[in-house]
């Protein structure tokens, strides 16, 4: 896969406008005023994201085996600030979010978001991206990475300084916070 590319325009901080611009065969986001833009992720990085998805939307999203109560939505664009994020998943408890805005983005900063990492955005993911989900106020995140069969599980302390609660691995079977309701069985996530 193609690294993360950063677009023109390189003599001013990007706009939207540059954003909607691009092909939309591209995942594209404004970071600390640049433009990225990547290609859509290979199979083990869908795998990974269709697995979470999967698991978790039915317990909290729709309420079925789980408490409900929240929204789980697939890469939605969020502009947070100057920055616009497109996480692989995001959640808000409805109780913060009771509908969801009628624009084709939120502005209001998810309780939890997920990166799945992919070789060519894990750098971007983890350092730019993490600091701006703290900045807005976001509370957890997980880090998915389908190589190495990780997940990471974060939570924002005061401060705005990512806590690395846990660290699980290959087969293991999980609860993680802010989903601890449920057990997670990670292999649900890997190509087998």
């Amino acid at each position: 896969m193609r690294p993360v590319a950063r677009v023109p325009p390189f003599d001013r901080p990007a706009t939207y406008e540059d954003l909607v611009a691009l092909p939309d065969n591209l995942v594209a986001e404004i970071v600390c005023g640049e433009l990225h833009a990547s290609p859509r992720p290979r199979p083990a990085h869908a795998i990974a994201f269709t697995g979470l998805g999967g698991l978790l939307t039915p317990p909290f999203h729709f309420g079925r085996g789980g408490p409900g109560g929240w929204w789980i939505l697939s890469e939605p664009e969020l502009h947070l600030g100057a920055d616009v994020l497109v996480p692989d998943l995001a959640g808000w408890r409805r109780a913060r979010m009771p509908a969801p805005p009628e624009t084709a983005y939120f502005s209001l900063a998810p309780d939890w978001v997920c990166e799945i990492l992919s070789p060519s955005t894990a750098a971007l993911d983890r350092s730019q991206k993490l600091g701006l989900y703290a900045r807005a106020g976001v509370a957890h995140a997980w880090l998915v990475d389908p190589d190495a069969r990780t997940l990471e599980v974060l939570q924002r302390e005061d401060g705005g300084r990512w806590l690395i609660l846990s660290t699980h691995a290959g087969h293991e079977v999980v609860r993680a916070i802010p989903f601890e309701a449920i057990e997670l069985a990670l292999t649900d996530l890997w190509v087998p």
